[in-house]
C-alpha cells in the first residue's frame, strides 16, 4: 500500500525537523518547504493527505496559502500552525476551510490525534463520494434492462423529470420495481448528494407512521422518552419515498397535504413550526381513482402527489424482456457466490416465459437467486427453477410452447441435465440414460461438460481422502 504523504510549510527549521520526525513514525512521506511560496508550488504540484501550514510565514503568509490551497485543493485537510498571539488569524483560518489548529508549543500526541482525525475525515468524505457516485451509476437511467415499450416509455418520463423537484407518482403492482424507478430519480437529480429517505406507509400503524414521518417531541405519548427527529427532518434537500402511499389513512393524508401546499409541519406534540425542502415521491399498487371514489383517499392529495405520473407494467405483460432479466440477475447472483454459470438452457427459459408471474420482477429475481444455488453445471436447468411452497417447481411449458432445436442440442442439454440429477455421477448418468460409461465420456468430451466432471470428482476425491 503507498504511504500516505504530508507537506509541511513552516519558516522555523526546528518545526520542520520535529514534524518530519513525527509523520515519517506514523508512516508518512514528508515534503517540507520553507516559505508560503515553494509551500503552495508545493501544495499545488503534487497530492497530499495532510498539510501542515504555518500562519506566520515570511512573504506569502499562511492565510493567502490557505486560500489559494483551498481554490485548487478544497479536500485536502489543513491543520494550521499559530502561536497564541495570532489567535484571531486561527479562526479566520477555520472560516477560510482549515480542518483545525494547534498552538506553539505544542505536544506531539496533541498533533498525532488532529492529524488522525483529519485524516480519516477526508477518507470518510472520500468514500461517501465513492458511494454516491456508484449510487449514480448503479440508477443511471442507461440500465434500464428491457425492450418494452411501456417500460422504456417510463424510464423516458422519469429520465426527463429527474431535474426538476415535482411530485412524482409511480404506479404499478407490487415487485414491478417502483422502487428502483425512485431512486434512479433522485441519484439523477441535483438532490442526488442529499438524502434519498424511504418509508412504508402500509407497515405501520397511523400514529407511528405520524412519529415515523413528522417526529414527536419528548413525553408526546407514552414511551416518547426523548425528541425524534422524523422522516421529512432526515429528508430535507434531498427525496423522501413514499412507498405504499394509497394505504395511508385520512389523518396521516392531511397532514401530507399540508406538508405539500406549505413546506413546513409540526412534530407530535410540539410547537416549533419545521420548514423543509423535500421532494416527494409515491408509490402505490392501489387503484387512486377508485379510492377517490369510495372517500378512501383525498382528492386533493391525488393532485398534489400526481403532478407527474409513471406507469410500470407487471411482468407478464413484458415478457419480451424476461431473458434479459434472467440474464442480468444470473450474473448478479453468480458475483455474490462465486459461480461460474452461462445462462439457462432454452427449456428453462421457456419455462419462465410460460410463468404468469404474480410477484413479477422480484419473484423473478428470487427464483433465479435460488436456481443459481442449486445449479452445480454450467447451465440453470428446468428443475432449478423453484418457486414459493404453494407453486413448488414450475412444470415444463407444452412442448409447442417452445422453438424447435438441432438433435445435438437436445442430446447436450439432456445429457446436462441426467448428469446435474446424478450430482456429476458418470456411473449413475450413464445407467439413466442406457448407455455405457465410456460412451457418455465420449459424448462429455464432445459437449465440452468436461469442467463440470473434473470438478465432481476432484471435490469426491477431497471428501474421500480428507
Amino acid at each position: 500500500m503507498a504511504s500516505r504523504r504530508v507537506l509541511i510549510i513552516d519558516d522555523e527549521e526546528g518545526i520542520r525537523s520535529v514534524l518530519a520526525d513525527l509523520f515519517q513514525e506514523l508512516g508518512y512521506d514528508a515534503t517540507l518547504a520553507e516559505d508560503g511560496k515553494s509551500g503552495l508550488k508545493a501544495a499545488l504540484a503534487g497530492t497530499y493527505d495532510l498539510v501542515m501550514l504555518d500562519l506566520s510565514l515570511p512573504g506569502l503568509d499562511g492565510l493567502d496559502v490557505l486560500r489559494s490551497l483551498k481554490e485548487d485543493r478544497p479536500e485536502v485537510p489543513v491543520i494550521m500552525i499559530t502561536a497564541y498571539a495570532s489567535m484571531q488569524s486561527a479562526v479566520e483560518a477555520l472560516k477560510l476551510g482549515a480542518y483545525d489548529y494547534i498552538t506553539k508549543p505544542f505536544g506531539l500526541s496533541e498533533v498525532q490525534m488532529i492529524a488522525e482525525r483529519a485524516v480519516e475525515r477526508r477518507r470518510l468524505i472520500d468514500e461517501n463520494r465513492y458511494l454516491k457516485e456508484q449510487l449514480r451509476l448503479q440508477y443511471g437511467f442507461d440500465n434500464v434492462i428491457g425492450r418494452n415499450p411501456q417500460v422504456q416509455q417510463a424510464y423516458i418520463l422519469a429520465a426527463q423529470v429527474a431535474d426538476s423537484s415535482a411530485s412524482v407518482l409511480i404506479l404499478g403492482e407490487t415487485g414491478t420495481g417502483k422502487e428502483y424507478v425512485a431512486r434512479s430519480i433522485h441519484y439523477q437529480s441535483p438532490r442526488s448528494e442529499d438524502p434519498f429517505v424511504k418509508v412504508s406507509c402500509a407497515a405501520l400503524p397511523e400514529t407511528l407512521l405520524e412519529s415515523e414521518l413528522f417526529g414527536h417531541e419528548k413525553g408526546a405519548f407514552t414511551n416518547a422518552i426523548a425528541r425524534r427527529i422524523g422522516r421529512f427532518e432526515m429528508a430535507d434537500g434531498g427525496t423522501l419515498f413514499l412507498d405504499e402511499a394509497g394505504d395511508m389513512t385520512p389523518a396521516i393524508q392531511l397532514k401530507l397535504l399540508r406538508v405539500l401546499q406549505e413546506k413546513q409541519f409540526e412534530r407530535v406534540g410540539g410547537s416549533e413550526t419545521i420548514a423543509v425542502d423535500v421532494r416527494i415521491i409515491a408509490a402505490t399498487n392501489r387503484n387512486l381513482k377508485k379510492a377517490i371514489a369510495e372517500k378512501q383517499f383525498r382528492e386533493d392529495l391525488y393532485y398534489r402527489l400526481n403532478v407527474i405520473t409513471i406507469n410500470l407494467p407487471p411482468l407478464k405483460e413484458r415478457k419480451e424482456d424476461i431473458p434479459e432479466l434472467a440474464g442480468h440477475f444470473v450474473e448478479k447472483y453468480c458475483r455474490e457466490t462465486g459461480k461460474h454459470i452461462e445462462g439457462l438452457i432454452p427449456e428453462a427459459m421457456c419455462v419462465l416465459e410460460s410463468y404468469f408471474w404474480p410477484g413479477n420482477i422480484r419473484e423473478l429475481e428470487n427464483c433465479i437467486e435460488r436456481a443459481v444455488i442449486l445449479c452445480h453445471g454450467r447451465r440453470i436447468l428446468p428443475q432449478h427453477l423453484l418457486f414459493s411452497e404453494d407453486v413448488g417447481p414450475l412444470a415444463a411449458p407444452k412442448a409447442s410452447s417452445c422453438v424447435p432445436k438441432p438433435l445435438s442440442e437436445v442430446e447436450r442439454d439432456h445429457i446436462e441435465s441426467v448428469l446435474s440429477y446424478c450430482d456429476w455421477n458418470q456411473t449413475r448418468a450413464a445407467s439413466i440414460l442406457g448407455i455405457d460409461r465410456k460412451t457418455l465420456r465420449n459424448k462429455v468430451r464432445e459437449y465440452q461438460l468436461g469442467t463440470e466432471i473434473a470438478g465432481a470428482s476432484s471435490d469426491h476425491a477431497a471428501k474421500t481422502y480428507r
